[in-house]
């Protein structure tokens, strides 16, 4: 019987572990490809998928060679130099085609009245025939002797451009190498272009400069109340408190218009002492709930025995209480800190000219889609702060939730 019990203790667990093998996968995948993605050249990403990257290829293979056979050779020769006007072996030509768009609005144009290529001719839809250009521009590299393009090489070229927001036809390093004056004209190319405000290096520093305190005055002022409800007795404690516990139903959204009226008028507007009167606001309500029931869950007789000694309620909160409660100030902090690091909206509305990771984000994109390469980059530097923090705090996390939600 015992083969059999065990057979069926593992068809009963099937459901439940391929349940959790389906979320894994459903969330590992597409962020290890955002990961890949974010260190392949604009040129790859616009082209292909970011799984080509673990496609073998032959020692002998040359990227784009068997597209520029297909398309170049019967006109251009296999050096590409056949045509004198139009040497595809000459780096001046190649440089002007450092896209696949650039190239494709060069190969739309007519020749003597004809289609410039007739036998096979491009592919009618634009995005395959940018797949099919990209290649053949990086073997047009190889023929000029710039040797194999780069386009499917890993870099952090991505970073780089992120950090200082970089927006050039090329990328930052390399245009700094060749200095591309039309293009570099905010940039330095150096540590200070860092701090350029159209950069994540500069977004850095506001969203650390909001998320910070933002995170610290609501557990502090918390922890202050949270005591109060807990261990001191006072007139309508209960109904104040119950008070504090619906307000988390109020969504901020509701706040917004008149709070950026307010901070208008009393000139709080896009100032950092502004977001951070908000976010702590709206965040007491919870961080008073879930610091109280710690509070309120711990042993009756150490306070009490702490103030048959003498002590007063500041050193019984500040010996006694503010240690017990490492595991609820944690989770808090995690919470509140993850919250306020990834929002969006309020950054948006109260902090408009001094912009955080997540509003840089989408500055990154050009009015016009492009550049969302780049967004794979940008994403990755802006939660590399969090996981840190989550990691770092994480065996506190389970523990002060549990206790915050089931004690009281």
């Amino acid at each position: 019987m015992r083969p059999f019990a065990r057979l069926n203790r593992f068809f009963n667990r099937l459901p439940v572990n391929l349940a959790i093998v389906f979320m894994c996968v459903f969330w590992i995948v597409p962020t290890f490809g955002v990961f890949v993605t974010s260190f392949r050249s604009r040129e790859a990403v616009r082209t292909t998928g970011w799984w080509t990257v673990f496609i073998p290829k032959s020692k002998t293979y040359v990227e784009g060679q068997q597209e520029y056979e297909t398309y170049c050779l019967s006109c251009h020769g296999a050096a590409g130099n056949a045509i004198p006007n139009a040497d595809l072996s000459d780096p001046n030509l190649v440089a002007q085609y450092p896209r696949s768009n650039r190239l494709l609005v060069a190969l739309r144009q007519d020749i003597n009245g004809k289609p410039h290529l007739q036998n096979p001719t491009l592919p009618q839809d634009a995005n395959q025939a940018l797949q099919v250009l990209a290649p053949i521009i990086s073997y047009m590299n190889t023929l000029s002797g710039g040797g194999q393009s780069d386009i499917n090489k890993l870099s952090l070229r991505n970073y780089a451009d992120a950090l200082v927001g970089y927006k050039g036809t090329g990328d930052y390093l390399t245009d700094c190498q060749q200095g591309v004056p039309s293009t570099l004209a905010k940039f330095k190319c150096n540590a200070s272009d860092l701090l350029n405000p159209e950069g994540m290096g500069r977004a850095f520093l506001n969203t650390v400069a909001v998320a910070v305190p933002s995170s610290i005055l609501p557990i502090l002022f918390a922890a202050f109340a949270a005591y109060a409800f807990a261990w001191m007795d006072f007139p309508g404690r209960h109904w104040v408190f119950a008070i504090l516990v619906g307000l988390q139903v109020v969504p901020l959204q509701m706040a917004l218009v008149p709070i950026a009226r307010l901070y208008s008028s009393i000139g709080l507007q896009s100032s950092f002492l502004g977001i951070w009167l908000f976010h702590t606001g709206f965040g007491l309500p919870y961080a008073i709930y879930l610091m109280r029931n710690f509070l309120g869950g711990l042993p009756r007789e150490v306070f009490e025995s702490v103030y048959i000694d003498g002590a007063n309620h500041w050193t019984a909160f500040w010996k006694m209480a503010i240690p017990l409660s490492v595991p609820a100030i944690a989770s808090l902090g995690i919470y509140q800190f993850l919250w306020i690091w990834n929002d969006f909206l309020v950054a948006k509305i109260f902090l408009s000219d001094k912009p955080v990771l997540t509003v840089q984000i989408t500055n990154l994109i050009d009015p016009r889609g492009g550049n969302w390469h780049l967004l794979t980059g940008a994403a990755f530097l802006s939660f590399i702060v969090p996981m840190l923090v989550f990691f770092a705090l994480q065996r506190y996390f389970v523990r002060g939730l549990l206790a915050g939600s089931v004690k009281g």
